[in-house]
C-alpha cells in the first residue's frame, strides 16, 4: 500500500517499520505541501497505529507559515506518533519546531538529522 506522498506503507528498514512523510522538494509551493499534509493525516488516522515517522523536508522552503502548519500537523497526529525524526531542516528551524511543539504541550521522542539513513536508523532503535 502507498501513502498519499508515494511512500510504501509500512516501509521496512533494517528490521523495523517506519512511515515516511515526503514533504521535500516542494520548494515554495506551500499549498501543495499543505494539501499533502491533510491527505497524510487522513491516511494515518485510518491506520489507527502509533508510528515511527520520518519526515523529509529537503528542498522545501520552511517559512514561518510552513513551520506553523507543520507544528499543527504534528499536533493533529500526536496520538499516532511513537517517535519522529526530521531531515533537511536548518538548526534554527529545528529549534523553532521543537519549541512550537512544546508550547502545544507536545513532547514526543523527536530528533533532527542531516542524513536520512541516520534518521531512519534512530527511529527503529529503541
Amino acid at each position: 500500500m502507498k501513502s498519499p506522498g508515494g511512500s510504501i506503507y509500512p516501509y521496512y528498514y533494517k528490521g523495523g517499520a517506519i512511515h515516511c512523510l515526503k514533504y521535500g522538494s516542494k520548494y515554495n509551493n506551500e499549498e501543495q505541501l499543505f494539501d499533502l499534509m491533510k491527505k497524510e493525516e487522513e491516511f494515518i488516522f485510518k491506520t489507527n497505529n502509533r508510528l515511527k515517522i520520518w519526515v523529509d523536508m529537503y528542498h522545501t522552503a520552511v517559512t514561518s507559515r510552513v513551520r506553523q502548519e507543520l507544528i499543527n500537523h504534528m499536533y493533529n497526529l500526536k496520538d499516532h506518533i511513537d517517535k519522529i525524526s526530521f531531515v533537511g531542516l536548518s538548526s534554527l528551524n529545528a529549534w523553532r519546531l521543537r519549541r512550537g511543539m512544546k508550547k502545544l504541550g507536545m513532547n514526543p521522542r523527536l530528533s533532527f538529522f542531516s542524513d536520512p539513513e541516520d534518521a531512519k536508523t534512530w527511529l527503529i532503535h529503541e
